[in-house]
């Protein structure tokens, strides 16, 4: 699968860049989750400073190539900007996307020599939360190893978001960046199974954090979701992944060529899931969604990107049913304002939202969770669970949202993190 959208050449960074208006009280700034200073990158960038530029970036964040693909722009950077009430703000995530990529075949930002200063950290997940704590605590001098079951690290960037939005190359780089500051990625290995929080403090580590994300999608409590051919959308994105890096079989890959296809549901998932489903050449791809498109909590590009790809959307459509012959799905029955209304489908994808695995949480004593499975954290320091030591952040804490908004609520875990192994010091510990 190709990337939907082409990058920015050098002198289209350079064009765009130069429109921003340096505006005194930069919107854009405070549209961005973790505040990058928009305004000063666009300036370097406009006077071909782009080393510059990709430093001012790193100040604030460890996945600019990702958030430059990924990140809902146009309700956060891009949507404060200013130019954009004349309906053309800047193309902040391109620029953004630009200079990561730009550095990548460059090699412009080398990070100096990280001086140790004492204290090991383990981080359980690399995600957005993890690889975010792991960059800013191996970057303030810590030993920070990350631990991720997979084969490789990456988490949801590697195997939840679709090649045409965000190349595995990009992903990979970004990690290999991330372990160059000196973490250490142990692969293959499941906290909670293969090792327990308490081994790992244990061991040697003087903090934990866990950035597992919402691990099980949930289901529909409808007759007929358990027949054949009703499968979750992370489930295909998952195997998708996994074939087209040659690790299994296209006849694993759920949904096959000429398959009449519905995904349930209406967020970026949904509509990764949709337009998997098209690359994955189904005869038909419809999404339904029982309320308005104004509810859809999809971003704009990406419910744009489904339209271009044919895609045929069913609003409210209220699911009540998996209708099909035996233990086979052949239709999804739905509740319209015109009446009931089945929609063909031998393959009906479910998006309907994510929560966390209790994997951890019963091998470990001390962390406590709210009734729907989210681990409840203090302000002071922050992100700490009620376990000493034992931190959490992004998904797993927030519920599911989006990168940046994952990587904001990490960097403040990563400084609670620090400012505990600081007073472990002071105290002797």
């Amino acid at each position: 699968m190709e990337e939907d959208e082409k990058g920015f050449t050098i002198l289209e960074a350079v064009a765009e860049a130069r429109r921003c208006l340096n505006c005194p009280k930069p919107m854009c700034r405070t549209g961005c989750p973790i505040e990058n200073d928009i305004p000063a990158f666009n300036h370097a960038v406009s006077l071909g400073n782009f080393g510059e530029a990709i430093s001012i970036i790193s100040l604030r964040s460890n996945l600019p190539a990702i958030c430059g693909r990924v990140c809902p722009h146009e309700n956060q950077c891009e949507g404060h900007c200013v130019l954009g009430r004349a309906g053309k703000p800047i193309r902040i995530g391109k620029i953004e996307r630009f200079l990561a990529d730009f550095d990548a075949e460059n090699n412009l930002n080398r990070e100096k020599k990280i001086e140790k200063v004492g204290g090991k950290v383990a981080v359980i997940g690399s995600g957005p939360a993890g690889l975010t704590v792991a960059g800013d605590l191996a970057r303030k001098g810590y030993d920070v190893v990350v631990y991720e079951s997979e084969s490789e690290p990456g988490g949801v960037l590697l195997y939840g978001i679709p090649e045409f939005r965000l190349p595995k190359d990009v992903v990979r780089r970004t990690t290999k960046k991330i372990a160059e500051l000196g973490v250490q990625f142990v692969t293959n290995t499941m906290v909670g199974t293969d090792i327990t929080i308490d081994e790992l403090l244990k061991n040697g580590f003087d903090a934990v954090f866990i950035g597992t994300g919402t691990a099980l999608a949930k289901s529909l409590d409808i007759p007929g979701v358990d027949k054949a051919g009703v499968i979750q959308s992370s489930y295909l994105l998952r195997m998708v992944r996994l074939y087209q890096d040659g690790n299994v079989d296209r006849s694993e890959v759920p949904i096959k060529e000429g398959d009449n296809v519905v995904v349930i549901g209406a967020g970026n998932v949904a509509m990764d899931a949709c337009r998997t489903a098209v690359r994955m050449k189904a005869a038909s791809v419809t999404v339904a969604y029982r309320k308005t498109v104004d509810f859809m909590r999809a971003a704009k590009a990406e419910y744009d990107g489904a339209l271009n790809d044919g895609v045929d959307f069913k609003w409210e459509h209220t699911p009540v049913e998996i209708v099909g012959n035996n233990n086979q799905a052949a239709g999804l029955k739905c509740s319209t304002p015109e009446g009931e209304v089945i929609l063909p489908a031998n393959k009906i994808l479910l998006a309907i939202g994510s929560r966390p695995s209790a994997n951890i949480l019963n091998s470990t004593s001390g962390v406590e969770t709210d009734e729907s499975g989210y681990m409840i954290t203090k302000e002071k320091p922050y992100g700490m669970t009620g376990r000493r030591g034992v931190f959490a952040g992004g998904d797993v804490v927030h519920k599911p949202a989006t990168v940046v908004l994952a990587m904001r609520e990490a960097k403040k875990v990563a400084k609670g993190i620090s400012e505990f192994l600081e007073a472990k010091k002071l105290l002797g510990e």
